[in-house]
C-alpha cells in the first residue's frame, strides 16, 4: 500500500481538522467580540472585604492606599502613595516562564490569544511528530525492502497546502483584529499623560491638570528593598494613573530614543525625539506595575525603571492636588507671576564617572494652576 492510498483512506479525518479549526477561532472571535466594547465607561468592581488588594474610592486616600476598609481617616488628608508590600501586582518573577499576568483590557485578551496559539503550535508540532514516526517504522528498510517508485500524489500535495493555509487563516482574523484594537485611538474624556525620556530617568506630565512634571528616578542601591520594592525596578516618585479610566498616553523622548514599556498591562511604546507617539492604556485593577526602558539608549538604559501606580479617581484626585494641579471643573485661579525658569538638568555622558540616574535632576517649580500647561 502506498502513502498516497493511506492518504485517500484516511480522508475522513479532513472535518476532524476542521472542526479543531473552527473551535480553535471560536473563543478568540468571542473574546474579539467582547474587547469591542467599551470600557471606560465600566465601574470599578466593588472591593471584597477580605481582599488586600481592594481599594475603595469611597474612602480618603490614606485609609484607601493602605487597604484598609475600617475608620475614615480625617477630612483634608493629602495623598499616601501605595504601600508596596500590599499593592505590587505587576513585576518579573524568578524563574517565571509565561508572560507576566494581564491587568489591562487589551493584555487579557493579548494572554488568551497567546494560550490558544500555545495550545495550536502543540498540538501541529505532535502530529508532525506522530506523522514523522510512522513513516521512519511504517516504511523502514526491513519492513519495507522494495521502496515506492511514488513521485507525485495530487491529494497528498492539496492536504499539505490547504490544511496550513487553514491553520494560517485562522489566526490571522484574531491577530489582525486584536493588532487593530492596540492602536484605537482613546476617547475625548480620556486622561492625557505625556511620558518623556530622560538619559536616564523619566519625566511625567500631566496636561489636563496643570502642565506639572514629575521626574522619576532608580532608587540607589540599598533603598528599595527596606520599602518593600525590588531593587532596580524601585523609583522615588512613580506615575500615578487614575484606574478604570481611559488614559491617553503620549510618549516621546528628549534626547535619543528610548522606550516605554509595562509588560503586565500589554503596553510598549517608543519614546522617539521630535516625535510624539500616543497609545490608549486603561488599567482594570489598583496596584502598583513595574516596568523598563526596552530601547537600548547608553551607558545607563538598565537603571531607568518605570512604577506604574494605579488608583481610584478620589486617591487621583489628592494626588493631583497634593502636587499644586487641578481638576476639570475647578474654578480657575487668580494668574499668579512666572517663576524664574531653573536650568534644565543636561543629558548624562558615557564618560565613566559621570553621575547616573540616582542623581535627583534639577527641574523647574510647579506652575501654578492656572499657568499655561506644558502642551501635549
Amino acid at each position: 500500500m502506498t502513502f498516497g492510498e493511506i492518504a485517500r483512506k484516511r480522508m475522513h479525518i479532513l472535518p476532524v481538522v476542521a472542526a479543531f479549526l473552527a473551535l480553535a477561532t471560536v473563543p478568540q472571535t468571542s473574546l474579539a467580540a467582547t474587547a469591542e466594547a467599551p470600557v471606560a465607561a465600566a465601574p470599578v468592581a466593588a472591593p471584597s472585604a477580605g481582599s488586600p488588594n481592594a481599594a475603595d474610592d469611597t474612602l480618603p486616600a490614606a485609609a484607601a492606599a493602605e487597604g484598609s476598609t475600617a475608620a475614615a481617616a480625617p477630612a483634608g488628608g493629602g495623598y499616601t502613595p501605595l504601600d508596596p508590600r500590599q499593592w505590587i501586582k505587576g513585576q518579573p518573577v524568578d524563574g517565571g516562564l509565561d508572560v507576566q499576568p494581564q491587568y489591562s483590557p487589551i493584555g487579557q485578551r493579548a494572554h488568551t490569544f497567546h494560550i490558544w496559539l500555545v495550545w495550536i503550535m502543540a498540538v501541529i508540532s505532535a502530529f508532525v511528530l506522530g506523522l514523522m514516526l510512522y513513516t521512519m517504522i511504517r516504511f523502514r528498510r526491513s519492513a519495507h525492502p522494495v521502496p515506492t517508485k511514488t513521485a507525485h500524489n495530487t491529494l497528498i500535495e492539496i492536504i499539505w497546502t490547504v490544511v496550513p493555509v487553514l491553520v494560517l487563516v485562522g489566526i490571522a482574523i484574531p491577530s489582525i483584529s486584536l493588532l487593530k484594537a492596540q492602536f484605537e485611538s482613546a476617547p475625548e474624556d480620556a486622561v492625557t499623560i505625556k511620558v518623556t525620556g530622560y538619559q536616564w530617568y523619566w519625566g511625567y506630565t500631566y496636561p489636563d491638570n496643570g502642565g506639572f512634571e514629575v521626574i522619576s528616578n532608580m532608587l540607589p542601591e540599598g533603598q528599595a528593598e527596606p520599602r518593600g520594592e525590588p531593587e532596580h525596578l524601585g523609583v522615588d516618585n512613580r506615575l500615578v494613573v487614575p484606574v478604570g479610566v481611559p488614559l491617553r498616553m503620549q510618549v516621546t523622548g528628549a534626547d535619543v530614543i528610548h522606550a516605554f514599556a509595562v509588560p503586565s498591562l500589554w503596553f510598549k511604546i517608543d519614546a522617539v525625539p521630535g516625535r510624539l507617539n500616543e497609545r490608549l492604556l486603561t488599567i482594570n485593577e489598583p496596584g502598583i506595575y513595574y516596568g523598563q526602558c526596552s530601547e537600548l539608549c547608553g551607558a545607563r538604559h538598565g537603571y531607568m525603571p518605570i512604577a506604574v501606580e494605579a488608583v481610584p479617581l478620589a486617591q487621583f484626585e489628592a494626588f493631583i492636588r497634593s502636587k499644586g494641579g487641578t481638576m476639570p471643573g475647578d474654578a480657575p485661579a487668580t494668574p499668579a507671576a512666572a517663576p524664574s525658569a531653573a536650568p534644565a538638568q543636561q543629558p548624562e555622558s558615557a564618560v565613566e564617572g559621570a553621575p547616573g540616574a540616582g542623581a535627583a535632576p534639577t527641574a523647574s517649580p510647579a506652575p501654578a494652576p492656572a499657568a499655561s500647561a506644558n502642551p501635549a
